[in-house]
């Protein structure tokens, strides 16, 4: 079974790299096809591309800006690679718990019998194997020598004589026993009680009855499923910030390189600063979104054929929390590092804003990892569930943990968004005012002030 999950993850890598290379195969040839006819024919638009079509003919300039973004990001290989190590990723964790769960299926215990062995007896020594999950398998043994003889030769793993000694060529406490110790005590127990019952002149009929006795039921106040939970909401969590920081970064370093490339003169031409900015956003964040739920899509199909644990006991209101609060914090946050990178031209002044850029992400980010592994939220990480730079990250993991009401989790959701629109704005005054000027870098403060800038 281990060598079949590999095989599916393996398999699925190699279908995946062989369809990218026919694909650009195919790209290849459809160009030097295009090189060498003077009027080539017009290539029809596949589904994908023409759902594009339909949005940007709906949205106007908005449209277009954002279907150009999405065409640039999807092609690029960056975009390609980062989404089949996330895959890959997110197939590991799911895929090797369920390998290692799987190495502690049943051992095969064999029994060497010496003497009667009464129905009575055999039930006790099968439930205690299947209590320790144990496979047992009976053999007889016409003496105790034969019995001796038969463990130092490694035939049988234990023997018993008579339903009263057990016989082991080693201890169970050394290391190469073979003896499962929990077997070994379970059946030494429970066949002494099995002894206590004939002692005290019960019938085999009441013995019998004894024994098959079912235990009471067990009833949990709390659901079970703690560990799945805390489970689910790490890898969301981890999810969310590569997430978050790799298409931030883009918004940052996409906005600078159309401003020193002078490129966007040319577009701020044709529409205005606030659709020009709009549609970047738009767009990146539609890629981030299809990349979010092609992993959870792959994550829960990987689950399925595996029979993994680990989504299996997560609520769906976990999931669809983990994807709101994805697009909740790419909305904040797409604004803050669209104003940034129009403050800057040059990639050393990129990588100066996106520390402190990236500082909020980060406190989220640790402080719910933290919290989720202990199982408990303290005041100050409740407080930062309702502010929109931290409530992506800690507000999804109060909902893993169950600790978070619908009401809390609503009037977080309209903090944040009262929190992006500000941002929204504020961000499209900055970038209308600084993306134009060149020559140096721009400081807030310039922006800030009254008037036009020079």
């Amino acid at each position: 079974m281990k060598g079949a999950y590999i095989g599916i993850v393996v398999a699925f890598a190699l279908a995946l790299r062989v369809f990218l290379y026919r694909r650009r195969r195919a790209a290849r040839q459809a160009r030097d096809a295009g090189a060498s006819s003077a009027t080539p024919a017009p290539r029809p638009l596949r589904p994908g591309a023409r759902r594009v079509r339909a949005v940007e003919a709906a949205l106007g300039d908005v449209g277009l800006v954002a279907g150009r973004e999405i065409r640039e990001r999807i092609k690029g290989r960056i975009f390609r690679v980062g989404t089949i190590i996330m895959l890959l990723g997110v197939g590991a964790a799911i895929v090797i718990p369920a390998i290692n769960q799987g190495g502690s299926s049943l051992t095969t215990q064999r029994v060497g019998v010496v003497g009667a062995l009464s129905p009575s007896a055999r039930s006790v020594v099968l439930a205690v194997g299947k209590a320790n999950q144990d496979k047992v398998l009976f053999s007889s043994e016409p003496s105790s020598g034969a019995a001796r003889r038969a463990l130092k030769a490694g035939r049988i793993d234990l023997a018993l004589v008579d339903s009263r000694e057990i016989l082991l060529e080693k201890p169970t406490s050394a290391n190469n026993s073979p003896a499962d110790s929990g077997l070994v005590q379970g059946v030494s127990q429970y066949l002494g009680v099995l002894d206590a019952y004939q002692a005290a002149g019960l019938t085999p009929g009441q013995v019998s009855r004894v024994i098959k006795a079912k235990p009471i039921p067990v009833h949990a106040l709390t659901s079970g499923t703690k560990g799945v939970k805390q489970a689910t909401s790490v890898i969301g969590l981890v999810l969310m910030f590569f997430m978050l920081t790799q298409y931030c970064t883009w918004i940052l370093i996409g906005v600078m390189q159309e401003k020193s490339s002078r490129v966007v003169e040319v577009l701020l031409a044709m529409v205005r600063p606030l659709q020009l900015l709009g549609g970047k956003v738009l767009g990146i964040g539609a890629v981030a979104l299809g990349q979010a739920t092609l992993i959870v899509g792959f994550a829960l199909v990987v689950g399925a054929a595996v029979g993994s644990d680990l989504l299996k006991g997560a609520e769906p209101v976990t999931l669809l929390a983990e994807l709101l609060w994805l697009v909740l914090g790419y909305a904040f946050y797409c604004w803050v590092y669209a104003a940034a990178g129009s403050t800057a031209e040059r990639q050393d002044q990129v990588q100066t804003l996106a520390l402190p850029l990236s500082l909020p992400i980060l406190l989220g980010y640790i402080f719910s990892i933290t919290t989720v592994s202990s199982g408990s939220a303290s005041g100050l990480f409740k407080v930062l569930a309702y502010l929109p730079p931290t409530a992506p990250f800690c507000m999804s993991a109060l909902v893993g943990l169950g600790q978070a009401s619908w009401w809390e989790f609503v009037l977080s959701v309209l903090l944040s968004v009262a929190g992006t629109v500000g941002t929204a704005l504020f961000a499209a005054r900055v970038y209308r005012r600084a993306v134009l000027r060149t020559g140096t870098r721009v400081r807030f403060s310039e922006v800030l002030r009254k008037g036009r800038l020079a």
